[in-house]
This record gives C-alpha cells, structure tokens and sequence, in this order.
C-alpha cells in the first residue's frame, strides 16, 4: 500500500508537491481550547475582517433566504450580477461570481496556465497567487519588490514569452502598499495584449486616495484586464464567502465555463445584494477603519515601532527582529495577529485594524509585553 501511495503522490501535478498551503488566522475557539482562555475576552486581529458586525440589511436577506433551504441557489446569480452592473456600470456578462475572490483567482488560473507557462507576480504579495499557479503546473516568475511594495517597471521587463497571466494587487496583502494611475497605465503600456493582467482590488472600499486607479473604470480601455474584488472585508461578509471578477465578455466567458455549478450559495447571493445596496453600512465601515488605523499608528509610534504605510484595513508593524515570540507572547494574552513569516517578513505581524476597544487592548498588551 505504501508503494502505491508513493506512486500516486509522484503522478501529481507538477507543483503540487511543493506547494505550502495557505495558513488562516488563528480562530478565537482554538486559542481558547489550546490555553484555556475566557473565548470572549479574546481579541482577534488576525484576518483582516470587518470589525462592525454585520449590516441589518444584511440580516434580513438571511432570514427570508431560510425559507428556501432546500432550493438550489442560482447558478448564474441574476440578481447579484444585476445589482453589480446597476452599481459599476457593468454588462451582466462581463461578471464571473465565485466562492469569495480566492475562487475567482483559481479560475483565472485553472483557465489561462498551465505546464510550461508562468505567471508574473510580487514578492510578498498575496499567498494564494503562488498557490493556483502552482497547482495547475505552471511556474512562478516572482519579481522582487520595492520598499515592500510592487515594482511594476520590474515587473513588466519581467513578462516574457511564457508569461500567460500578471498579478497585482492594489492594495497589496500583507503589506498594506499602493501604487497610483500614472504607474498603473504606464505599466498596461508595457504589458503585450496577449498577456492578463489580473487586478486583485479586495481592499479597494479602504482606499482614500485621489490617485488610486479603480480598475473597473479601466475596463473599456484595456481588454486584457480582470479586476477582482470581494465583499468579505468592507462588506463584512468573510464567512459568507462571495466575490466576483469583472472582465471582456469574452474573458468572462471561459472563466464561467471552468466555474463550479452553484459556487456561491443562496445566502451568500441575498447577503451579497443587501450589502451592495447598504452605503451607509460601507461608510461606516471605512470611517472606522480610518479612525482605527490613526489610533494603531500612534499608538505603534508611541512605542518606538515602524510599520508599513497601509492603503487597507491592516498595518504590518516592523519589530526589527524575529516576531515570532512576541506573537506567542501575544497569543498567550488572548490577542490574536498575523506573523508572517511565510511572506518572507520574519520580523513582521500583521495587524487588522479592529474596534477602538480592541486596538486600545492589542497596544496595551503590546506595551506590557515590551517592556
């Protein structure tokens, strides 16, 4: 049985075998059972989720969805792609939904590499662009960044003839970076139409900056472009699992040609719709993660410590040495953040902007584990 398993391991994607999966936040309920901690006096700061609750539009579309549990969802998602093309002045069919933006990502992957061809991304960028690419066989053409951030001059004169898919992600996990319109279409400039150029724009509703290029406005102008976004951080529905890409007519074709049959579920269709149309929701949600951010930056400078500018609801703070035991110092206290190590940012946690009351305890708890 052994030789048989070794056999089959070796007749696996190429790639495949060394792929480190993709490691989430700690959940609170696991802390808790491992340390024995009160689960409500923990503070997770880990996933870079929506601190506010859910909306009450929200809630309500839940609610009245219970009636039809036994119901298949829509497939093709009618209302939500209507709702987004009313919203974004969209065509219907230039949407493709999927389980949350991770699964969009896949498609674009499973539809446009494969062995022999590679994908042109970032270091320190987002996990799952390794991930997909990999597990399809393709290769990985990581360009270094700069100053943490995207180099796209790099990574365009990093395209070459195997190159099928780009990936950029603005603004970037976990780094927080943003690059502006000038260098965005500078960069299109230098990308060959027969290369994609993938968006990932999941923290796009935080973004309070005159130069920031909103790829969907984009769209008409370059036909190789896919812009990617998800209603699991400002929208507050991460469990919900919902996101979409938006793309040629022709692009979104394939990608739903690959797609799962009712990837995203009855709730997650009626939850997206209300949440979409919940603006007072969005504004609060970004007026307080400016103000949580504000008060995590002073609050990191008042401690001496340096972080990485953050366009998004996070801020990757620089401890100027391996972070790893002030993280389990950390966790000890009940307050759960992001290493990331697996990044190549040893020295770094990630820290997702949450309540005021739970920014004040991560300082708190910090200062008394620095000192």
């Amino acid at each position: 049985m052994g030789c048989g398993v070794e056999g089959l391991i070796k007749g696996a994607v190429q790639g495949v075998a060394n792929l480190h999966p993709y490691l989430p936040g700690k959940p609170v309920d696991e802390l808790a059972r491992e340390l024995g901690l009160d689960i409500n006096s923990i503070v997770k700061l880990a996933s870079n989720e929506n601190p506010l609750g859910p909306s009450e539009k929200v809630v309500n579309a839940l609610q009245k969805q219970i009636a039809d549990l036994t119901r298949y969802p829509d497939g093709n998602g009618f209302e939500l792609k209507a709702a987004l093309s009313a919203r974004f002045k969209l065509s219907p069919d230039q949407i493709t939904l999927g389980n949350g933006s991770n699964d969009v990502l896949d498609l674009i992957a499973r539809a446009f590499l494969q062995p022999g061809k590679n994908a042109v991304f970032s270091q320190y960028a987002f996990a799952v662009y390794p991930i997909s690419t990999q597990a399809v066989g393709a290769e990985l053409n990581v360009v270094p960044a700069k100053n943490y951030a995207h180099d796209l001059p790099a990574m365009a004169a990093a395209i070459n003839e195997q190159t099928q898919v780009v990936f950029l992600a603005n603004p970037n996990n976990p780094t927080g970076t943003m690059f502006g319109r000038e260098e965005f279409v500078s960069f299109m400039a230098k990308v060959p139409d027969r290369v994609l150029v993938v968006l990932d724009e999941a923290y796009s509703e935080y973004v309070d900056a005159d130069n920031y290029p909103d790829g969907l406005e984009y769209l008409p102008e370059y036909s190789n472009l896919i812009v990617t976004r998800t209603f699991s951080k400002a929208y507050g529905l991460a469990s919900l699992r919902v996101g979409y890409a938006a793309c040629a007519p022709e692009i979104a074709d394939l990608l739903n040609r690959v797609r799962q049959p009712f990837n995203v579920d009855s709730f997650a269709l009626s939850a997206a719709v209300a949440a979409l149309s919940d603006t007072e929701y969005l504004a609060k949600s970004r007026a307080l993660n400016d103000s949580g951010k504000s008060q995590l930056k002073q609050g990191l400078g008042d401690l001496g410590l340096s972080y990485i500018p953050s366009f998004g609801n996070f801020i990757a703070v620089d401890f100027g040495q391996d972070a790893g035991p002030i993280n389990q110092a950390l966790l000890a206290k009940g307050v759960i953040v992001r290493p990331v190590a697996n990044y190549g940012m040893p020295n770094f946690l990630r820290v997702s902007i949450g309540t005021n009351e739970e920014n004040q305890c991560f300082l708190t708890t910090l200062q008394e584990i620095l000192a």
